[in-house]
This record gives structure tokens, C-alpha cells and sequence, in this order.
């Protein structure tokens, strides 16, 4: 179950987290038929691995960050973007899209990716439509996906099942193991 803790942060299990990506994958089955999936790293990844063994679709990855000012890569407005997209599909698999991120937050990486996805050389003259999905929409977000299972009325601070990871060294794991 969610848990809110403190009124900035949202706590999530990971047995709730599973059940909001299955509220998605029905979502998406019941209105859109993808033809591939589209997920913006780090956040997408566990998503996509879960959306595309229930729809049973191929997968690609395209990875954003902030922009740092060291990177050698593309950069559009705050974010980098990877040179290539990371993927085994082929390149008319991305005939109709379904980008995928953890959330919408300012909705800046969503609309960033459309654009990009679009200019995307090896795959642009096959794309016929993209939709978004994420797990959730935050109420300051300017971008609406096509698919949310959760549409929140504040802006927390959502705290998702692996992000504890992120505290720990290698070090602590090896020692409690």
C-alpha cells in the first residue's frame, strides 16, 4: 500500500508498485495497441521489463539526464540524451510507440523525448504515432500522458522500491550478505 510519510515524500512498496504497473498494462491493453515500447532510463526500466513480458512486445531504452556541461552527447534544453536508442527491435516496430517513463513530473522529459523520438534518424520515417504512459502524474506537471494510472493532487516526493539503493554502498550490501 501507499504510504504517505511526511507530506512531501509518498512511500511505495513493491507490492504496490507491481499492481500500479498491472493497472497500466490493462490500461493499455483496453485502449492502444504499441507496436513497440519505449522507456526512458533509469526510471522506465523495471516498468518496461514488467509491461513487455504481460503485452509481449519488443523493447527499446533511451537514456536522458541532466545535462552537467561534461558530456560529449546531444543535449536539448535542460537534458542529454544518448546518440543511439539502446534496442533489439526492428526499425518497424516503431511504427506506434508507447514511451514510457516512472512519472511526470514538470512533463520537460516526456515532451523532450517525443521530440527527440521524432528526429531519431534510424527509426523516424516508420513512426506513425507515439503515446506516453507512467505510473504517475504530478499535480504541477504541464504534460498529460495517455496513460497514468495515478494522477496525484499535490507534488511528493515519491519514494519507489529500489531507490533505497541509492544509500547503500557495496560495501553495506556484501556485510549484510
Amino acid at each position: 500500500m501507499i504510504k504517505k510519510s511526511m507530506a512531501d515524500k509518498l512511500i511505495v512498496s513493491f507490492e504496490e508498485y507491481i499492481k500500479i504497473v498491472e493497472k497500466l498494462a490493462i490500461e493499455i491493453h483496453n485502449n492502444y495497441k504499441p507496436t513497440v515500447l519505449v522507456g526512458i532510463m533509469r526510471g522506465a526500466a523495471p516498468i518496461i521489463d514488467i509491461l513487455s513480458r504481460i503485452l509481449k512486445l519488443p523493447i527499446a531504452y533511451i537514456v536522458i539526464q541532466s545535462y552537467t556541461g561534461k558530456g560529449l552527447e546531444d543535449q536539448q534544453g535542460q537534458l542529454m540524451f544518448a546518440r543511439e536508442i539502446s534496442s533489439l527491435a526492428k526499425e518497424e516496430d516503431f511504427k506506434k510507440i508507447l514511451l514510457i517513463d516512472d512519472l511526470s513530473d514538470t512533463g520537460l522529459t516526456l515532451n523532450k523525448s517525443i521530440e527527440w523520438l521524432k528526429g531519431y534518424e534510424p527509426t523516424k520515417k516508420f513512426i506513425k504515432e507515439i503515446k506516453t504512459a507512467c505510473l504517475w502524474k504530478k499535480k504541477s506537471s504541464s504534460f498529460e500522458p495517455d496513460f497514468c494510472p495515478i494522477k496525484l493532487d499535490s507534488d511528493p516526493w515519491i519514494v519507489q522500491p529500489t531507490e533505497h539503493y541509492e544509500e547503500l554502498s557495496i560495501e553495506e550490501i556484501v556485510k549484510r550478505n
